[in-house]
Parts: C-alpha cells; structure tokens; sequence
C-alpha cells in the first residue's frame, strides 16, 4: 500500500471543522498542522503512539497512553490532525471552563462509559503514581475521594459531582498552552 504524501496545509474541510468546533483562528490552526507535521514521522497524516514515544519530554509523561486515547478519535492512540488540533484548543485561554473539566474528567473515565467508577480512580491513580504507592494506599484514596465526591451516593463520580468537586478551583491559568 503506497503512502500518501501529507499536505503542507490543513485541506479546507480540516480548516471549517476546527473553526467550528473550537476558538482557533486561521493562523493558529495553520501553526498547529505545521507542529503535527513535523510530529508525523512517517508522514501518513496521523501521529502514532511511537511518534509521541520519541519525544523524550513527552515520552515519560505517565498518562501519556490515557491522553492518546482520551484525545483520538479512533480510540486507538493514533492521532489525526483534527484530533491534535481539538486536543491543543482545549488548553487555550479563551476554551471555557466546562470544555476543560470535560477533558480532565475524561482522563478519569478509564472505560468511557460517562462516569468514574471505584476502578476508573484506581487505574488513573496507580498511572499517575507508579509503583510509589501499594494498592492498599491507592484504594484508602480512593475511598476517601468517593467519600468526600460522590455527592449523590450512587457508587460513581457523575460529571456533576465533578463539577461541584472544581467549583472553588479557579481554572483561568490551568489547562492553558500559548503559541
């Protein structure tokens, strides 16, 4: 199967969804699929997990396998430009506070099923720690965290409890990349 050359600028249809979707501008956009391009070393138009594998500062980032999957379309760690593009308009300024708590809260919802089970922290959670805390640890947090979040008792952390969790935490200068 030949590869196909990727294009040099976002195709016209990349550029309208963006632009619909998220607060980036033209030039921002085309900024963005410069970086991507660059990130595509095998130049197929995606960015593979191994691609992100080689970038050392991003390469021992613990979550980095949660975040390829949380940020890929196709679910499978492989990111298009669209995806990276979304992914980056997320940590704008200008990106509203429900959008960025959507995106952290889909960092916790391991299995994607729209809520964070005792199972979904504990598997964030020993990602994010490593072998520095025993199970035991990880699930006395856990617990705690459902004790103090789960507002309504139902046995999950729904998105509004989520919400309510980050009421008091201000999000203005968190979750925000300039370029």
């Amino acid at each position: 199967m030949e590869v196909a050359a990727v294009a040099s600028a976002p195709s016209a249809e990349e550029v309208s969804e963006l632009r619909k979707h998220t607060r980036l501008s033209e030039a921002q956009i085309t900024r963005l699929h410069e970086r991507f391009t660059a990130l595509d070393r095998c130049g197929k138009g995606l960015i593979s997990p191994s691609d992100f594998q080689s970038i050392a500062s991003v390469a021992s980032n613990p979550l980095l396998s949660r975040v390829l999957t949380v940020v890929s379309s196709s679910g499978d760690g492989n990111i298009s430009f669209v995806d990276f593009a979304k992914a980056f308009a997320v940590f704008l300024p200008q990106t509203d506070r429900q959008e960025k708590l959507r995106f952290t809260y889909m960092m916790y919802d391991i299995d994607g099923d729209g809520k964070i089970s005792n199972s979904d922290l504990m598997e964030a959670l020993k990602m994010m720690v490593g072998p520095n805390l025993t199970d035991v640890q990880l699930q006395q947090i856990v617990d705690k965290t459902f004790i103090e979040v789960d507002f309504n008792r139902d046995g999950f952390i729904t998105f509004s409890d989520f919400e309510k969790l980050s009421l008091p935490i201000s999000l203005d200068n968190a979750h925000v990349l300039q370029f």
